[in-house]
């Protein structure tokens, strides 16, 4: 028989896994600490964990099992819809496996073979990944002074793509792309039948986040396809839930694209009890932002560190001035328990950038004593 190689798809074969943070198996292993050890500030995700609404919700539906789950959510897309208001109905609602099958769905969709996507450098990696995975081309728009995102760069780029990812706010970078920015970026594409994946993951840690959402504009933009998930903020993280907001049009191409039975029966009424719970949004987002400012104080006693107030629950961090990488830094953080993102990973980012995520005070104070001993030896 012919190598196994050789009958794979050219844009498959030339395929690399994406490097994500949350990699606590592999650390455990590395460290010999056990997987709960371990104190992750490689992944923003809620740190007070799912609502107990939510937990309660899978505990209910474990009787469920047995049978198939609603292939398209059509309880949770409703949901959503009268969550959002306006003129949002379940028919402008995709629910996927989490949020990274919805970028995959979305670049296998819509690209045709020899048309190109463009995004951010540094931006989510997935995106590159869905696009490449199609076998299309990605052009890489590099970003600002201060890795803000410019209307005019990406001006520049778009002539000539189909596809126009955008993160807001933006991975790694924990930048908000100001409203003028997007808008001018929006129009841009709409102007020039560009389709748009704006993914607001983060969108929900902001405190105005119903003013900044796009949602309510995709009858101005009907190009526009606005992600979320259940993953960052609703702590649902090990479901894998998420969604999508745009017009009929581009919904109803999702959902005969996508695979039958794609949410589980237990992430579908976990991610109803979540979504109702705005009690525990509300203490999230308080514990967010008063943890935001300790570790804003705190992480800018250290003279090698050069960050600006992020905008997400997590900053980003150019670490240069210590002399060391961030993939050595990592390593002596992980010796103490604790992981951290090494950002070389992103396009358009050098070997001296970490990430890490806001979590409780107790947990917070615990990241700062390890930085403090991982670089008492530079």
């Amino acid at each position: 028989m012919k190598p196994i190689e050789s009958l794979v798809r050219d844009n498959v074969r030339n395929l690399k896994p994406c490097v994500h943070g949350a990699e606590v198996y592999g650390a455990a292993e590395e460290s010999g600490f056990k997987t709960e050890e371990i104190l992750d500030f490689s992944s923003s995700v809620n740190p007070l964990g799912p609502s107990q609404k939510a937990l309660d919700a899978i505990t209910g539906a474990f009787g469920k099992i047995e049978a198939y789950p609603d292939s398209n959510s059509n309880a949770l897309r409703q949901i959503l819809a009268e969550h959002f208001g306006g003129s949002i109905t379940k028919d402008n609602i995709v629910v996927g496996n989490g949020s990274t099958e919805l970028m995959y769905l979305f670049a296998e969709a819509f690209l045709r073979r020899g048309e190109k996507a463009v995004m951010a450098a540094p931006t989510f990696g997935e995106y590159e990944s869905a696009v490449r995975k199609t076998g299309e081309c990605v052009k890489f728009v590099r970003l600002g002074g201060n890795f803000q995102i410019e209307a005019q760069a990406f001006r520049q780029e778009m002539p000539g793509c189909k596809l126009l990812f955008l993160c807001n706010p933006n991975n790694p970078t924990s930048k908000l792309i100001p409203q003028k920015t997007l808008t001018e970026i929006l129009d841009t594409a709409l102007s020039q039948d560009m389709l748009v994946f704006l993914d607001e993951d983060f969108l929900e840690f902001i405190d105005d986040e119903k003013s900044r959402t796009m949602i309510h504009r995709i009858d101005r933009y009907p190009n526009l396809f606005i992600l979320r998930s259940f993953t960052k903020i609703f702590g649902l993280t090990g479901l894998r839930c998420g969604y999508g907001v745009a017009n009929p049009e581009i919904i109803n191409v999702l959902l005969c694209s996508k695979i039958p039975w794609n949410v589980n029966c237990l992430a579908q009424p976990a991610a109803i009890a979540a979504l109702k719970d705005e009690e525990h949004l509300k203490v999230t987002r308080a514990l967010i932002k008063q943890e935001k400012a300790y570790l804003q104080k705190e992480l800018g006693q250290f003279s090698g560190f050069c960050f600006s107030e992020p905008d997400a629950n997590f900053f980003f961090i150019d670490i240069r001035n210590t002399n060391l990488t961030a993939n050595a830094l990592k390593h002596r953080m992980l010796k103490q328990g604790i992981l951290i993102r090494d950002c070389s990973s992103f396009v358009g980012l050098n070997e001296f950038y970490i990430r890490v995520a806001v979590k409780t005070h107790e947990e917070n104070v615990r990241l700062i004593d390890a930085f403090k001993k991982a670089l008492k030896a530079v």
